[in-house]
Order: structure tokens, then sequence, then C-alpha cells
């Protein structure tokens, strides 16, 4: 077998502390304050989707690897792994841990954790596409710490797969998600969906316990939850406004961690679909598009002008491609060419993300000088991000930061269960599982470059901008690191301390 991770090593590379002001002191309640979800939001840790949701996952349990700010992977609950040599054949030495009820972690646990996610009875798992090259009737627990992961098909990238969003591990005992029990940080106190979460210190986590004796997560819009941090009723305000960040940089109790780069901003196009299944439609829009305007203006110019391409800066992104210029003479003409020249377009937008309906009127604004009608109209927060996957041609989209192969994955091969632009292409699928089963790196980079091209010149991505992650904190809290969200050091509220 040849090893593609060592683990010990690659704990060191995290992300610098934001302050160096104070030595870590034992004690007291941390309030971090979320975007709400209300009555959507829960504690299924393989269900989940939202950051509030995210954030309480991490409190309570572990992932068996996680992403380090540049999106590599590290090790977590599994210490170390190793592949054979045709990447079908995965085995994880998971690492001395044990659950909040005092049982250790074994490989049975991880075993069942994938059986529940792949459920086929289940459509709500978050990871089950990525997943499902696991073979599990031939995977099996090759000791009582090690777990030997047999897959359909060759996989390069199985480690980041196993980061993603949905992958959290739990016990072979778990059957209730209103009680949770993890090896996480936190022990599980209490939970209101739309309000709040209650999590208290597990002193025999292994990764060192928490320095807190309670974390609290709540829910709140977004002027409440800067303004809870200002007011002093809050130590984290997870993603807060341009405006509010210039208001607080001379504020002496409040400062902004900001993680450059940290994921994107953009509008989707359906293509299986008129008017957007002819490509011309496409591009009308996305050379009708302001982009350093819509970063300006949106993200208060907080953020890097986007290519129409996901992950610029991270590994896979090919930096050589020309930067799309705003050219409305050719959006008209293309317009015109597609019939949709002066025809009404709906865009279906919320409030789902701060930046979403301000995106969608200003973008409206500047199609309308290449003789583009569109029509904003905005939907319920609290089902957007499912609603879209049926709703709307032209549609808000963000994502946090992940790999460049899993975001391809989930929302650009045909049956990924986030296609909201219904991209479905066998060829590009094949082009993609080429890549996938491609060990030697440079040449698996150069496959997947040539999809994002493709994708940008016939795809239905209108993706703007890569805006800053601006979390507000209060000066009582350090230890708050910059980091990517759906990262390792994102929402780490464990090895944070207050004075």
């Amino acid at each position: 077998m040849l090893s593609l991770a060592g683990g010990a090593a690659l704990l060191t590379a995290c992300g610098a502390s934001a302050d160096s002001s104070s030595k870590p002191s034992k004690g007291g309640t941390i309030r971090a304050v979320f975007p709400g979800f209300g009555a959507k939001e829960t504690l299924d840790p393989h269900v989940g989707r939202q950051f509030v949701d995210m954030a309480r996952f991490k409190a309570v349990f572990d992932k068996l690897v996680d992403f380090d700010a540049k999106l590599r992977p590290v090790p977590r609950l599994a210490e170390r792994w190793e592949a054979d040599e045709d990447l079908t054949v995965w085995r994880f030495t998971l690492r001395k841990a044990q659950f909040h009820d005092g049982r250790p972690l074994e490989a049975e646990d991880v075993l069942f954790t994938l059986s529940r996610i792949l459920d086929p009875d289940s459509s709500e798992r978050l990871a089950k596409n990525s997943l499902s090259l696991i073979d599990l009737k031939r995977s099996r627990a090759a000791g009582s710490r090690t777990v030997e992961l047999r897959l359909t098909r060759p996989e390069a990238d199985l480690p980041s797969l196993l980061a993603f969003t949905g992958t959290y591990v739990v016990s072979r005992r778990y059957r209730d998600p209103a009680k949770p029990v993890g090896t996480g940080p936190f022990r599980f106190v209490s939970f209101t969906p739309g309000r709040s979460f209650v999590g208290r210190r597990f002193d025999d986590y292994w990764d060192g316990a928490a320095h807190a004796d309670e974390l609290r997560i709540l829910s709140a819009e977004p002027e409440a939850r800067a303004n809870a941090v200002r007011a002093g009723e809050a130590e984290y305000a997870h993603e807060v406004s341009a405006t509010f960040a210039r208001t607080v940089e001379s504020h002496p109790d409040v400062r902004i961690v900001s993680t450059p780069r940290s994921g994107v901003e953009g509008i989707l196009l359906k293509t299986d679909r008129p008017p957007f299944d002819d490509p011309d439609a496409a591009m009308a829009l996305k050379l009708a598009a302001d982009r350093e305007r819509l970063v300006e203006v949106v993200l208060g110019g907080r953020g890097a002008v986007g290519n129409d391409m996901y992950g610029k800066g991270f590994a896979y992104y090919p930096e050589d491609v020309p930067q799309r210029e705003r050219d409305v003479a050719e959006a008209r003409r293309l317009a015109r060419r597609s019939g949709i020249h002066g025809k009404k377009l709906v865009f279906y937008t919320s409030t789902a993300a701060d930046s979403f309906v301000d995106a969608a009127q200003l973008f409206a604004r500047q199609a309308a000088e290449a003789g583009l009608r569109i029509e904003v109209e905005t939907g319920p927060p609290e089902s957007y991000f499912t609603d879209i996957i049926d709703t709307g041609a032209i549609t808000s989209h963000r994502s946090g930061a992940m790999p460049i192969p899993t975001y391809l994955s989930e929302r650009l091969l045909s049956k990924a269960p986030q296609n909201v632009t219904r991209w479905r292409h066998p060829d590009f699928d094949a082009d993609f599982a080429e890549a996938r089963a491609t060990r030697d790196e440079a040449r698996r980079s150069r496959r997947y470059q040539k999809l994002q091209r493709t994708l940008r010149d016939e795809g239905g991505q209108l993706l703007w901008g890569h805006p800053d992650w601006m979390n507000a904190v209060s000066s009582r809290l350090h230890g708050v690191r910059k980091a990517p969200p759906n990262t390792r050091d994102w929402a780490r509220f464990d090895t944070v301390w207050l004075d």
C-alpha cells in the first residue's frame, strides 16, 4: 500500500491566531451568533446544511478528515491513511478517542456512520452522493482501530470526500438525532430550532479540553448578529457585512477577523430548459455582468472578481484563463440571437444570504443595459437552498470553501444532488471520472482544469465574486483564527478563550 497522508505532521498546518494578546484561560460561556433558519435547523449531522447547523455539529462531533486553510485534507479522528496501487482500497487508522458516553471510538462506529450516510431509503444525507463509491459490503474493520474501505472505482481524493459536509462520525448506538452523543469538544445540553444550542465542555476530548465551560450557539438576523457583539451580548458573530465592518474599524470592543477569497458568490442558470438550454442565452448574461461593480457594491470591495470558475487560489484552479470582461454590445447581440432580448426573465432569490437580494437587483439593472428584462422575485429563506434545485431558471448562489473536485462532483455531475444548473453531460461525467482516477497530480490537475474551462464557456454558472469571509469578534474573545468556512479552524470554539 502507498501512503498518501502522514498524520501528525499535517496537524501543525493551522491558521494563524487573529490575536495573541493573552494566554489561554479556563472558564466562562462563549455566545456565538449565526444566521438562523427556524424550524429547518437540525441536530442530525448527516442532514443539516446551514452554517448554524454545521457549527453545532463541529461542537458535538468530529470527522475522520477535515480541511486546512488551503483546502488540503488533514487528520482528525483518522490519524493516518494509505491506499493500494490502484486507489480502490484505502485503510484509515483511528486515533484513541472516546464518545461522550465514555465508550471508545472503534472501526465499527465508522462503518455504521457510513451505512447511515449511504442509507438507500434516505434522500437527505448530504454526503450520500460523494461517498457512493464506497462498497460497504466489502469494507471491513481490520481491528478495532483500522477501517478498510473498498471502492467501486479508483479515487485519488477519498480523504477529501470524507472531509465533506455531512460526514461527521457517530456512534454505532446512535438512533435519536435529538439526543446526540459524539466525540467532539462539547457535550450536548439543549437545542431549540431557530433559537439556541447549549453545549458543555467535554473534559476527555482527544484534542484537548476546550477552554470555555459552555458554548451557546444562537440564531439571529444579520443586523442583530453584528449588534450583539457591539453591545456585549455575544462574543462572536458569524458573517457580518462589509458595511458593519467599516463601522467598527475603530471600535475598541470589536474586531473583524477576515479571511480572503473564502468561497464564491454567483448566479446560476438552469441549462436543461429554455432559455438557457441555448448557450448563447447564458453567455449573454455572463457578458452583461459588471463583476467589478458587484464586488464593490455588494461585497463592499472586500473580495476578488470572479471568472465563472469556482475555487480561485485553490488547487486545480486554471490561473492562466483570461478574466472575462463585461461586453454589453456582445451581450445584446447574443440576447437577440437567442431570443431573450426584451423578454421577461424571473430571477428567483431570497434573504437566505445577506448578499443575495442586493446582488440580484444590481445585476438586473446591469442586464437592462443589454436589453435584458429581469424581474427579481424573493422566496422563503428557510427552504431556499432546497427549493432552487427545481425552482427558478435564474437563482442566487453561494458556496463556502471546499476542494474543486468536491464542488464539481456535488454540483456539476449529471446525478449530483445539488446540480442546480442541471448541467447533465455524460462526456463531462466521464472526463471527471478519469481525472479522479489519475494518480499523477500534475496530470490530474490538467484534467480538472480542462473541465472548469468547459463549464466557464458552456455551463450555467455566472460566478462574479470571491468574498472575504468576515466575522465580528469581541475584544474579550481570543484565539479566533482566520479560516475559510467548512475548514478545520472555522467556527472552532474549543481553542478560543475569554479574558
